[in-house]
Formats: structure tokens, C-alpha cells, sequence
């Protein structure tokens, strides 16, 4: 039987979620609070959010969303950022964020209704394409051959 606290955190976070344009998975498996902190503070800049939320409960309020295909994404320590604005804007808050605080890994993403699993590019650099209202944008993240996730290191805007 669920607790009414864990029912209130699904429906808050449906709340979110609504009207999203962008959703992107992180983990932030190596931040220090400080660090989340600015973090947070960066995107609110950008009218985006960042929530820590369990995985399992994620999971439960993106059910019957398009949302729910982010579902295999939520291993480990998982963060959410939640913008119902610009994804272009997020992804330059992210950048700014990642010259300084690496440890913030990107799983996949949900932007405009297409849910984009980072991929490898000819140069084995993973790239997570954001596209919005003619504009590309790439958020380019760096990955060991062996590792599951990427660091962001570049954004590169084209009109």
C-alpha cells in the first residue's frame, strides 16, 4: 500500500512534467551539494528545473505519458531537468555547468516529444541533438569506451 506522502510526490511530479518540452535524465552520482545547488540555480535561470526524485516513482508518474519511454534510463542516482521553455537554453545552462562540475553524466532525453538516447558520432564523442523551431543544436559529452554515460563538454548551436 503506497503512503500518502509517495502518492503526493507522484502527483507533484505529474505536475512537473506536464507541458514539458524538455526532460533530460542525469546522474549526478559525484555532485556535492554546493554543486547541485548551483546547478539548480543555473537553470532556473533558463526557466528549467532540476529534480532528484526516487526511480521507481518516476517511473509510476510518467506512466501513460509519452514520458514512460525514458523509463529504461532510470538506474542509479537519477536527477531530472524539466523546462517547459527553450531546450536550446538549457542546453547552454548545462554546458556553462559542466566547465566546472564534470560529474554530471546525461542518460538520455525527452525534447519535443522525441525521446533521444545519447549516441557516439564518428569521433566517438556522444551527441544528444536538441532541435527547436529550425535551430539544431548539439550538446556534445565526452565517454570512456566502456562507459554508460557522458559528460558534457560542448554545444554547438547551428541556425
Amino acid at each position: 500500500m503506497p503512503t500518502q506522502e509517495k502518492v503526493d510526490t507522484i502527483e507533484d511530479f505529474k505536475t512537473r512534467l506536464d507541458g514539458a518540452k524538455t526532460v533530460l535524465v542525469t546522474e549526478y552520482r559525484g555532485l556535492t551539494v554546493q554543486q547541485l545547488s548551483d546547478l539548480r540555480k543555473q537553470l532556473r535561470g533558463v526557466s528549467a528545473s532540476y529534480k532528484i526524485i526516487k526511480n521507481r516513482l518516476a517511473k509510476l508518474a510518467m506512466t501513460d505519458s509519452d514520458l514512460s519511454k525514458l523509463g529504461p534510463h532510470l538506474k542509479g542516482p537519477t536527477g531530472m531537468v524539466i523546462s517547459k521553455e527553450d531546450p536550446v537554453a538549457v542546453a547552454k545552462a548545462l554546458h556553462t555547468f559542466a566547465r566546472t562540475n564534470q560529474a554530471l553524466a546525461i542518460k538520455a532525453g525527452f525534447i519535443e516529444g522525441q525521446v533521444l538516447p545519447p549516441q557516439l558520432d564518428r569521433h566517438g564523442v556522444l551527441v544528444c541533438p536538441l532541435v527547436q523551431a529550425g535551430t539544431e543544436c548539439a550538446v556534445h559529452l565526452n565517454r570512456a569506451p566502456d562507459d554508460a554515460f557522458g559528460q558534457v563538454v560542448e554545444v554547438v548551436v547551428h541556425a
